[in-house]
């Protein structure tokens, strides 16, 4: 018995160290209002494509449900904002709701989240009463399907519901909401469920009026005199993603509750603003994501939980251009709908994985003068015999319609076609040299390879030598048989 209690011991730490061997993920929001939205089959094939395992859906939308059948893609459905009150009113209606959009798919569709509402605590405040009905309504209608243990229920909720996130020891929900925070929390803790945090520092630092420097929100290093420090920690926060979600850390403890995680459920930039919106561009956009890919994926949490991994989706797989709003609003997209990347992504410290690593492209450097960049882009197009017709209006490289952008491709251009004759990429200083290719959607520098779309970092979503060829999914599946081979190994032994 002694021995059956060291083995069964011994196995279950195997079976703790196998899950956190799967270690973070990054996955990705799916959006619909888009014009040209590809078929539901094409969508799919966009995301294995690229290696991506883990989507969220606005709503239940019973195509994509049935597309992502046997894909190995974790899936997160939503309760639309719409749905919220009636499910919240009546059990019969909750229950209904999960039979034919969860019970229906399982398992062949791995539905392993429901999301109910969105930000409903700070856009329709009215539903609120019925907001945590609606969570043990739900998560009720799991319990009779028994499938509780598989499908966890929980609510996103924008920054909006904690004032003062900075600094993140002092953050608190907002009071007046702190019933049915209370009430969310125990809910989340009893059912063992996530907090879900839609977290976008591109807000925060364009509505911060100026308090904390761009580099911090794109988590770009910042130098030692602008260190952002909580004063009550002395915790060093290397980037405004973390604080936001420290932040909320120490709001769920101000309730005092523990042991709940936040999972970033919504965060990303946009690549293209209006006038006055300055700040979204495909650079930052680029920058943005590429960090937070690598932020992310490296296992570790917020500095107050450095163990708990800031699981994170990106907003979003496609630009919405039918939402409403401003410029930005309709361009957060990280495909274009053909499956090419609006900008490569890889992890900053490797190789691109999207694009031409070997190869050196001509850019415009950063803060150029705006004149010297005019001047250079007219003579590059000009007396540089650059091929400048991709930079025309409705051509390929004429978005983002910006001086820096169709700079950047004419001196690419010249340079390219030059350089082996002795031209140089310097245009009165306002060029340098660059490996990361920056080809974007249709839009290809000269001297860049075929853009394959987004592939995450091998040493987190797989390998990529094929000397290794499983791929992450495989990867997946087999742990997932072991780990259940050793769960019944186990009871075995104990019986």
């Amino acid at each position: 018995m002694e021995l059956k209690k060291c083995l069964a011991s011994s196995l279950m730490l195997t079976i703790a160290m196998l899950t956190t061997a799967l270690g973070a993920f990054v996955g990705v929001n799916i959006g619909t209002d888009v014009s040209d939205l590809p078929s539901a089959s094409k969508l799919v094939d966009i995301l294995k494509a690229n290696q991506i395992t883990h989507v969220r859906l606005y709503d239940a939308n019973a195509q994509f449900l049935r597309a992502l059948s046997n894909s190995g893609i974790d899936v997160t459905v939503g309760v639309t904002n719409e749905e919220v009150l009636k499910i919240g009113e009546s059990p019969s209606v909750a229950a209904a709701w999960v039979n034919k959009n969860v019970v229906a798919y399982l398992p062949s569709t791995n539905i392993t989240a429901i999301a109910v509402g969105s930000e409903v605590l700070s856009t329709i405040p009215n539903v609120a009463p019925v907001l945590i009905p609606a969570l043990n309504s739900i998560h009720k209608a799991l319990v009779a399907a028994n499938l509780h243990s598989r499908v966890k229920v929980s609510t996103p909720q924008s920054m909006d519901v904690i004032p003062k996130p900075f600094p993140p020891s002092t953050a608190t929900f907002d009071s007046s909401w702190n019933s049915t925070m209370y009430q969310l929390l125990q809910f989340l803790k009893n059912t063992n469920s996530s907090y879900m945090l839609n977290a976008y520092p591109y807000y925060g630092y364009t509505k911060g009026d100026g308090l904390f420097p761009i580099e911090y929100a794109l988590f770009k290093p910042l130098p030692s005199v602008k260190q952002i420090v909580d004063p009550n920690t002395l915790f060093h926060y290397n980037s405004m993603l973390d604080a936001m979600v420290d932040a909320t850390y120490y709001s769920i403890d101000a309730l005092h509750f523990s042991g709940i995680p936040v999972v970033v459920t919504e965060t990303g930039w946009p690549w293209i603003g209006g006038a006055n919106e300055p700040d979204a561009t495909v650079e930052n956009a680029e920058t943005y994501n590429n960090n937070l890919l690598q932020r992310v994926l490296n296992d570790s949490g917020p500095p107050s939980q450095p163990n708990i991994p800031i699981n994170t989706y990106i907003y979003e797989l496609f630009n919405e251009d039918k939402r409403n709003g401003p410029i930005s609003e309709k361009n957060w997209g990280i495909f274009y709908p053909n499956g090419s990347t609006v900008y490569p992504l890889s992890l900053s410290t490797s190789d691109s994985l999207t694009g031409n690593s070997a190869s050196v492209f001509c850019v415009a450097k950063d803060g150029a003068s705006t004149d010297k960049l005019e001047d250079g882009l007219n003579w590059a197009c000009g007396q540089g015999q650059a091929n400048c017709a991709a930079l025309q209006p409705g051509k390929q490289c004429y978005l983002p319609n910006n001086l820096k952008s169709h700079a950047s491709y004419a001196f690419n251009d010249y340079y390219q076609k030059s350089h082996g004759a002795g031209g140089t990429c310097d245009f009165n200083g306002t060029a340098t040299t660059t490996t990361r290719d920056p080809s974007y959607g249709s839009c290809l520098y000269t001297g860049s390879s075929s853009i394959s779309g987004l592939t995450f970092p091998p040493t987190a979503l797989g390998p990529s030598s094929p000397d290794h060829g499983a791929s992450w999914n495989l990867q997946v599946s087999t742990l997932q048989y072991i780990l259940s081979a050793i769960v019944v190994f186990v009871a075995m032994l104990v019986l």
